[in-house]
Protein backbone atom coordinates (compact mmCIF):
# COMPACT_ATOMS: atom_id res chain seq x y z
CA UNK A 1 0.00 0.00 0.00
CA UNK A 2 1.27 3.39 -0.99
CA UNK A 3 1.43 6.28 1.51
CA UNK A 4 2.15 9.77 0.43
CA UNK A 5 2.70 12.57 2.92
CA UNK A 6 3.08 16.11 2.02
CA UNK A 7 4.74 19.03 3.19
CA UNK A 8 5.78 22.71 2.45
CA UNK A 9 2.20 24.17 2.26
CA UNK A 10 1.50 27.81 4.23
CA UNK A 11 0.61 31.09 3.99
CA UNK A 12 2.41 33.45 1.49
CA UNK A 13 1.89 36.75 0.42
CA UNK A 14 0.34 37.38 -3.42
CA UNK A 15 3.37 37.44 -5.70
CA UNK A 16 5.41 34.77 -3.43
CA UNK A 17 6.81 31.32 -4.08
CA UNK A 18 6.20 27.70 -2.05
CA UNK A 19 7.54 24.48 -2.61
CA UNK A 20 5.35 21.65 -1.97
CA UNK A 21 7.01 18.25 -1.34
CA UNK A 22 5.31 15.00 -1.27
CA UNK A 23 7.19 12.09 0.15
CA UNK A 24 6.30 8.31 -0.98
CA UNK A 25 6.41 4.97 0.68
CA UNK A 26 5.48 1.77 1.18
CA UNK A 27 5.49 0.59 -2.58
CA UNK A 28 8.06 0.54 -5.91
CA UNK A 29 7.09 3.46 -7.64
CA UNK A 30 8.68 2.50 -10.70
CA UNK A 31 6.86 3.94 -14.07
CA UNK A 32 3.63 5.16 -11.78
CA UNK A 33 3.09 8.76 -12.43
CA UNK A 34 2.43 11.21 -9.76
CA UNK A 35 1.09 14.76 -9.85
CA UNK A 36 -0.83 17.33 -7.70
CA UNK A 37 -4.37 18.41 -7.32
CA UNK A 38 -5.79 21.02 -5.53
CA UNK A 39 -9.37 21.97 -3.87
CA UNK A 40 -10.49 25.68 -3.27
CA UNK A 41 -13.05 26.19 -0.77
CA UNK A 42 -16.44 25.55 -2.43
CA UNK A 43 -14.79 23.98 -5.59
CA UNK A 44 -14.24 20.40 -7.22
CA UNK A 45 -10.85 18.86 -6.75
CA UNK A 46 -8.85 19.72 -10.27
CA UNK A 47 -5.30 18.52 -11.74
CA UNK A 48 -2.58 20.81 -11.35
CA UNK A 49 -0.07 18.81 -12.97
CA UNK A 50 1.87 15.26 -13.02
CA UNK A 51 5.58 13.61 -13.84
CA UNK A 52 6.47 10.50 -14.66
CA UNK A 53 9.57 9.17 -13.64
CA UNK A 54 10.83 8.97 -17.32
CA UNK A 55 10.72 13.01 -16.30
CA UNK A 56 7.48 13.73 -18.63
CA UNK A 57 5.45 16.38 -17.36
CA UNK A 58 2.16 17.64 -17.78
CA UNK A 59 0.36 20.93 -16.65
CA UNK A 60 -2.91 22.19 -16.48
CA UNK A 61 -3.39 24.63 -19.46
CA UNK A 62 -3.77 28.17 -16.68
CA UNK A 63 -0.81 26.86 -14.20
CA UNK A 64 1.59 26.08 -16.86
CA UNK A 65 4.71 28.79 -16.39
CA UNK A 66 4.02 29.59 -12.87
CA UNK A 67 3.99 25.97 -11.31
CA UNK A 68 6.71 23.74 -12.16
CA UNK A 69 6.79 19.56 -10.92
CA UNK A 70 9.93 17.93 -10.70
CA UNK A 71 10.33 14.36 -9.02
CA UNK A 72 13.77 12.44 -7.16
CA UNK A 73 13.07 9.12 -8.17
CA UNK A 74 15.98 8.44 -5.51
CA UNK A 75 13.93 9.86 -2.90
CA UNK A 76 10.40 8.88 -4.01
CA UNK A 77 9.65 12.55 -3.58
CA UNK A 78 7.80 14.95 -5.92
CA UNK A 79 7.63 18.77 -5.51
CA UNK A 80 6.02 21.37 -7.08
CA UNK A 81 7.64 24.44 -7.03
CA UNK A 82 5.12 27.28 -6.86
CA UNK A 83 5.89 31.24 -7.89
CA UNK A 84 4.36 34.19 -8.74
CA UNK A 85 1.29 33.15 -6.20
CA UNK A 86 -2.15 34.42 -6.55
CA UNK A 87 -4.47 34.70 -3.75
CA UNK A 88 -7.22 32.07 -6.30
CA UNK A 89 -3.64 29.93 -5.80
CA UNK A 90 -5.52 29.28 -2.38
CA UNK A 91 -6.33 25.58 -2.08
CA UNK A 92 -5.42 22.20 -0.11
CA UNK A 93 -3.10 20.62 -1.83
CA UNK A 94 -3.12 17.09 -2.52
CA UNK A 95 -0.17 14.50 -3.99
CA UNK A 96 -1.38 11.64 -5.98
CA UNK A 97 0.02 8.72 -7.08
CA UNK A 98 -1.26 5.99 -9.52
CA UNK A 99 -2.65 5.58 -13.12
CA UNK A 100 -3.47 8.34 -14.52
CA UNK A 101 -6.78 8.96 -17.22
CA UNK A 102 -5.88 12.32 -18.87
CA UNK A 103 -5.51 15.37 -16.19
CA UNK A 104 -8.03 12.61 -13.58
CA UNK A 105 -6.83 9.75 -11.35
CA UNK A 106 -10.11 7.82 -10.12
CA UNK A 107 -8.02 5.13 -8.84
CA UNK A 108 -4.67 7.36 -7.24
CA UNK A 109 -4.23 6.86 -3.65
CA UNK A 110 -3.92 10.63 -2.14
CA UNK A 111 -2.02 12.46 0.15
CA UNK A 112 -3.82 13.97 3.13
CA UNK A 113 -3.09 17.58 1.35
CA UNK A 114 -1.70 20.85 2.94
CA UNK A 115 -2.70 24.02 3.38
CA UNK A 116 -1.59 27.02 0.91
CA UNK A 117 -3.51 30.51 1.48
CA UNK A 118 -2.16 32.85 -0.41
CA UNK A 119 -2.51 36.30 0.86
CA UNK A 120 -3.13 39.75 -1.28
Amino acid sequence: QVQLVESGGGLVQAGGSLRLSCAASGHTFSNVPMGWFRQAPGKEREFVARITWSGSTTYSDSLKGRFTISGDYAKNTVYLQMASLKPEDTAVYYCAWGSFSGNNCPACAWGQGTQVTVSS
